[in-house]
């Protein structure tokens, strides 16, 4: 016969164990937050952005024409690709004495567009929020003067913005706030998790459906509980039934 669990059960089971819940969910979350704010090292990005527009020696014209304009657009999946190769980090890592590969400084470099746009963001992630800045800003102005070269004079790249610092950066990883969340989260469901597998795996008897499920014999009989209360309501009701006897035996004597 196929056992099922109604919605009282899961609640009940979920009350019964509902601090050992609570206190999975707080210690996940306060250990969360101590490896984010202690452990867990703060990393920065910034950004610089540049324009893929017009050559120079079409800068007299009125205005741009449409096949211009979708020239430029598609040339920046190709520029994407060129500012992250070996020839342009290799240089910025010269330029700012960094002690590592084109491939290393590509992990901390990430070049991105709108659809359809020609404004490009170059963005570095480091732990040192002025050493992002100086990627940033060096990457575009090595790809500036190199493209002239590995594209056959072409001529098309100006700087819109440059990377700042400002006094009091903000961190952009770990957010801790995100972290306590997940880990309270995740704290909940082990929780309940747990609460259940404990249900499950107790097999002690607590009613009279248990013995009849677990003995198959009918229960006969049932000894109640006795609380404090009951022991005190006991008491008294003796000690009257002695004064009745008591009284009763006197007047037998008299």
């Amino acid at each position: 016969m196929e056992e099922t669990i109604s919605l009282k059960e899961i609640f009940e089971v979920i009350k019964k164990r509902v601090w050992l819940i609570v206190g999975l969910a707080a210690g996940a979350a306060v250990i969360s937050a101590l490896i984010t704010l202690f452990v867990l090292t703060p990393t920065y990005e910034s950004s610089s952005q540049f324009i893929v527009n017009q050559s120079n020696n079409q800068e007299q014209s009125a205005q741009y024409n449409y096949d211009e304009i979708r020239t430029n657009v598609e040339l920046i999946n190709t520029y994407n690709v060129i500012i992250q190769s070996p020839k342009i980090l290799d240089q910025v890592a010269d330029e700012l004495n960094l002690d590592m590969t084109a491939s290393t400084l590509s992990n901390k470099i990430s070049v991105s567009n709108a659809e359809q746009s020609q404004v490009v963001n170059v963005t570095a992630t480091d732990e040192n929020a002025m050493l992002a800045a100086d990627i940033a800003n060096t990457t575009v102005e090595v790809f500036k003067q190199e493209i002239p070269q590995l594209m056959n004079g072409v001529d098309n790249i100006n700087v819109l913005s440059t990377a700042d610092v400002e006094p009091n950066p903000t961190p952009v990883s770990p957010n801790t706030a995100l972290n306590i969340a997940i880990a309270l989260v995740v704290g909940l469901m082990l929780g309940v998790g747990l609460a259940f597998l404990l249900e499950y795996l107790d097999n002690s008897i607590k009613s009279e459906t248990d013995i009849e499920d677990a003995l198959g014999l009918p229960v006969m009989g049932v000894v109640s509980t006795i609380t404090s209360d009951d022991t005190v309501d006991l008491g008294k009701a003796r000690k009257s039934k002695n004064r009745v006897s008591e009284m009763r035996g006197e007047s037998v004597g008299t």
